[in-house]
């Protein structure tokens, strides 16, 4: 059995069955697709994050997993990758949110109505059983005309039978009436040549093409070359209309309250929303701060890499490198490629790391994330962006690279443009937020408190001035909150170890590469110039030590990386906060960067990298001297 994560450009499965999963956002689809693989796939409660489309080779043909989607068409990024799929498809495997029977369905009719053969997952019926919602399974499926298979896909409940009963998978009952309009599509492609002439040859058009192009689907009608027939309205009316008569047979509604409701609509109360959330972070912190970032990396880095590690490998390359040589201070001095790059990476932040991602698995699979961005949605409106943005903002705390590229489903070009900024200024990503809590955690409280406030400050006044100066709008909230769950503590760990095996096999090499350029430029001289160079800014403007050059010289690799050098320059209280809040602020790394000119262009990225390396300066030389006044330095 493989597992490949391919773009949608790349998508050519020739002499296989193609069997599509497809479903709204929170269905459970990609559990689904992990139970039905045994392979392990981003299971998330935000949209978003399966862009990238996951197939796997199963013994009925290769599995392919699409984005959450609402409908097939070509109104966004998502749609427009599940619906080239699923038009392709051999076979579809619905997933439906048996919870939201009315709202999930109508994907399901658009896929029937597109000819396609189709066989339903009725899943999470364990949470509609517990709520008193009952449905008529073998109902629904006479009315849809295709199987239906309850499932619990966290528990692997209803799978072996959806596997079994996949050679059922029919075309299914098409809305009433949809015929008659099809025919009038065929009609109007039969007399395109009279239209368009030869600059118009008339290709095969699939059952599926034609619904899409009668309901209007841009792309779809620029490549018949037909103008749209204005019939969608009509078609979602029809449908609609169709999907409420089988579910009111089926339905049988006898649920109250569940305190899984009432609990999320505490979240997003902000009289109780905000102390939830301000207590949640509270808990990241001090579990981060203080038993990871002290206990567990007080054992990995000192005692097993710096204590035993180090001394081992020094020993090691001394048998064949003198110690007064250039090659052994790169390979195993201060800045040693075999020494200081595998004590950051698996002494000081794979725990870091792996305990972030962990929270951030919880968030998701708890279903508190999506609510964070309700509770988020009027502070966000001040700097010209709507609570979605808080997405890509809590996965910047994990990966600004990662974080960047989901920019894409904001609403608007100034809403992408605006957050990009931002993640690159003032969201640390997982590994520097873990040095940064390490190092905060020992300076008590009240610099804490600066920190945070001075964080949040520069994020705002920053916002709010590129809402004032780029031109465009910003769109409105519209998002889905699943029903809040207790989390799977195994997709939760799983998600997290993924996560965190994939930053370690980013980051070691940047961090090698990082490593030797600083061992290099050390042992050429390079480095002290730079040091010379850089000191009117940061001795005499940041009043930190000379040394601290090239902790910021290691930003411009990473963020992280810088942090974590500056862990080993002696700083007073004050100067540990000086230079935290202008790291934290720093440059995006190289990779966000590469990334930022992927989605931005040249231009964009340029001016943001100089604005955050500009806002970081300034605000560190500030921060000093508000310090100075207050006498604490």
């Amino acid at each position: 059995m493989g597992h490949e994560t391919v773009g949608t450009s790349a998508m050519a499965y020739a002499g296989k069955k193609k069997i599509v999963l497809a479903g709204n956002p929170n269905s459970g689809k990609s559990v689904v697709f992990n139970a039905l693989t045994g392979l392990y796939v981003d299971v998330s409660n935000y949209p978003g994050t399966t862009l990238d489309i996951s197939s796997s080779e199963i013994e009925q043909g290769l599995l392919i997993d699409t984005p959450g989607v609402y409908g097939i068409s070509s109104f966004n990024d998502e749609e427009r990758i599940a619906k080239d799929i699923i038009l392709d498809a051999d076979v579809v495997i619905n997933v439906v949110n048996s919870l939201y029977l009315e709202r999930e369905l109508f994907l399901t009719q658009q896929i029937i109505d597109a000819g396609i053969p189709v066989i339903v997952a009725l899943n999470m019926m364990d949470e509609t059983e517990k709520r008193g919602i009952e449905i008529d399974v073998e109902g629904l499926s006479k009315g849809l005309g295709v199987p239906v298979i309850p499932t619990v896909g966290v528990k692997r409940i209803g799978i072996d039978e959806l596997l079994e009963r996949l050679p059922e998978a029919s075309v299914g009952n098409p809305t009433p009436g949809l015929d008659e309009l099809l025919k009038s599509v065929d009609e109007l492609l039969s007399k395109r040549s009279d239209i368009g002439g030869s600059a118009h040859p008339s290709p095969t058009v699939s059952r599926g093409h034609k619904l899409l192009f009668l309901e209007d689907d841009p792309a779809m009608a620029e490549r018949l070359g037909v103008a749209p027939t204005g019939h969608r309205e009509a078609v979602y009316k029809m449908r609609r209309e169709h999907v409420n008569r089988v579910v009111s047979q089926v339905l049988r509604d006898h649920s109250r309250p569940t305190l899984s409701e009432k609990i999320g609509r505490l979240t997003i109360q902000p009289l109780t929303g905000i102390p939830i959330l301000i207590a949640c972070l509270w808990v990241v912190y001090k579990v981060m701060g203080s038993f990871i970032a002290e206990t567990v990396v007080e054992f990995t880095e000192e005692t097993v890499m710096a204590g035993l590690y180090e001394p081992w490998m020094r020993s090691l390359i001394s048998r064949f490198i003198p110690s007064t040589s250039v090659v052994w201070d790169i390979l195993v001095g201060e800045f040693g490629v075999l020494t200081m790059t595998p004590v950051y990476v698996f002494g000081l932040l794979l725990p870091l790391v792996l305990g972030f991602y962990v929270f951030i698995s919880l968030f998701e699979d708890s279903g508190y994330m999506p609510r964070i961005a309700a509770l988020s949605d009027r502070t966000f409106g001040s700097i010209g962006l709507n609570g979605k943005a808080i997405i890509p903002m809590i996965l910047g705390f994990g990966c600004t690279t990662m974080a960047t590229i989901t920019t894409r489903m904001l609403g608007t070009q100034k809403e992408k443009r605006i957050t990009t900024f931002l993640l690159g200024l003032a969201i640390p990503c997982s590994a520097q937020l873990g040095v940064i809590a390490a190092m905060l955690s020992k300076l008590g409280l009240n610099y804490l408190a600066i920190y945070v406030l001075t964080i949040i400050a520069v994020f705002l006044a920053v916002g709010v001035l590129l809402k004032a100066v780029l031109p465009g709008t910003s769109s409105s909230l519209l998002l889905d909150l699943p029903p809040m769950r207790i989390p799977s503590l195994s997709n939760v760990l799983k998600k997290a170890i993924t996560r965190t095996v994939h930053f370690i096999k980013e980051a070691t090499p940047l961090f090698a590469a990082g490593s030797v350029l600083i061992g290099v430029m050390d042992a050429s001289g390079v480095l002290d110039v730079i040091q010379r160079a850089a000191e009117p800014v940061v001795v005499s403007w940041l009043r930190l030590p000379r040394e601290t050059a090239t902790a910021f010289i290691m930003g411009f690799i990473r963020r992280d990386f810088g942090a974590a050098g500056l862990t080993s320059i002696d700083l007073t209280r004050p100067q540990t906060l000086v230079a935290l809040v202008t790291m934290s602020l720093f440059v995006p790394c190289i990779a966000s960067v590469l990334v930022m000119v992927k989605e931005r262009g040249r231009l964009e990225a340029a001016a943001m990298w100089i604005g955050a390396f500009t806002v970081a300066l300034v605000t560190g030389g500030l921060v000093t001297r508000v310090l100075s006044l207050a006498s604490l330095v």
